[in-house]
């Protein structure tokens, strides 16, 4: 069996901690994304998939009919939930001394946005479209207006995860300041997610 010799590339998807996002799960899943993965140079797909999502993965897995990394050079891996927070896997996508940079796929909260841009790692976030009130279109648009990150849309993730590797190589300043416009800017956006009032 060959070894491989390249870099770490990481693909971390988190579908948050409070709301089931499968179709995000299937979506990173389908064969198309995965040829993606490998077409940009990626060699590791880690998902945090939440409670119902482990039995995603496995029926993805066995349906690929394969070994994702024979196929795909791509790992695949998945754990429920990490109670001590997602920074430790999504520093993991950051280049180091093992591995170049990757991406962050995250869910539309701003509890996981806000983490990624700490962290400074190309961003591509996508909106849940089961959730009723869905605040996460509007912060979705006002991220990648303000290019701090890519607004993935589950039918079409190949064109985010292309976006991406443009974003990487003009990444946004952080932090942000605020707009002088109408004051919403990224600033006020998050303080509107978070509850803050003036």
């Amino acid at each position: 069996m060959e070894q491989d010799t390249r870099q770490r590339k990481l693909c971390f998807v988190t579908i948050g901690a409070t709301a089931a996002f499968d179709s995000l799960i299937k979506a990173v899943l389908e064969p198309a994304f995965l040829q993606d993965l490998q077409d940009y140079g990626y060699t590791n797909l880690r998902l945090q998939h939440g409670r119902d999502g482990a039995l995603i993965l496995k029926k993805y897995v066995a349906k690929l009919d394969c070994d994702a990394k024979k196929m795909y050079g791509v790992e695949i891996t998945g754990f429920d939930f990490n109670a001590q927070g997602l920074g430790v896997e999504m520093r993991a996508a950051k280049a180091g001394k093992d591995a170049v940079e990757g991406v962050v796929i995250s869910h539309a909260g701003s509890g996981s946005i806000l983490e990624a841009l700490r962290i400074a790692v190309p961003l591509i976030v996508v909106p849940n479209p089961s959730l009723l009130d869905n605040h996460q279109e509007e912060l979705a648009d006002a991220m990648a207006e303000q290019r701090y990150a890519i607004h993935g849309r589950l039918d079409d993730l190949s064109s985010a995860l292309r976006q991406s590797e443009e974003l990487r190589k003009k990444p946004p300043p952080w932090p942000p300041k605020n707009d002088d416009g109408d004051g919403r800017g990224l600033i006020g956006i998050m303080d509107d997610e978070m509850g803050f009032v003036d």
